[in-house]
């Protein structure tokens, strides 16, 4: 009989991703970068980004992944951190200038993406909002309210995404190429609806 997982047993969960997955984050960052990884695994990635960049925090919360990482006969760099913690509740070091979030199930974007910013990230590299392809999110970018934003696709700060609909007449094919970055999504409401309903 299969049991449920709660959104934390998703969260703990680890499974590597494709190389190509990989070289689309490793494509982003530069020498001078600091990198948070969140959900690091046995640090795969975590050694591929140390070739380019300062350094690299892996936060990983699974101890027995990264006892796996640390049996590799390959010393770890020397520029890798690694830190068995929960991101969600570990205090995140400052100076990072870029947060690595490869966890499409992932269910705390938003918690991420604050803390980021207040260890002064400016940016979030990502597939966890479209769950597919590897994006990087401006962190510090002022952001419109969903309700105030006009047609086309959008992306909100809580990692919702969506096509907000409009009159058809107004649509162009250069719309298509743009996403807006909101705040306040259809997304963020269900989920303070969620939370208000808890409580009672």
């Amino acid at each position: 009989m299969e049991s449920e997982l709660s959104a934390s047993d998703w969260e703990a969960m680890y499974a590597p991703y494709d190389q190509q997955t990989y070289q689309a984050v490793l494509d982003l960052i530069g020498p001078e970068d600091v990198i948070l990884d969140i959900g690091a695994g046995d640090l795969r990635l975590a050694r591929q980004m140390a070739r380019i960049t300062r350094k690299v925090y892996a936060v990983e919360i699974n101890p027995r992944v990264l006892d796996q990482a640390f049996a590799s006969p390959d010393p770890l760099p020397e520029n890798v951190i690694p830190i068995c913690a929960d991101a969600r509740t570990f205090e995140f070091p400052s100076g990072i200038t870029t947060g690595v979030l490869l966890m499409r199930h992932c269910t705390c974007f938003r918690l991420y993406a604050e803390k980021l910013q207040k260890a002064g990230a400016g940016r979030l590299i990502t597939n966890a909002r479209w769950h597919m392809h590897v994006e990087s999110i401006n962190l510090p970018v002022r952001r419109k309210s969903f309700a105030d934003e006009g047609m086309g696709w959008y992306a909100c700060i809580c990692g919702g995404t969506g096509f907000k609909e409009g009159p058809v007449e107004y649509w162009t094919l250069e719309m298509d190429a743009i996403t807006h970055e909101v705040a306040s999504c259809p997304r963020c409401m269900q989920v303070s609806e969620a939370i208000i309903m808890e409580r009672r």
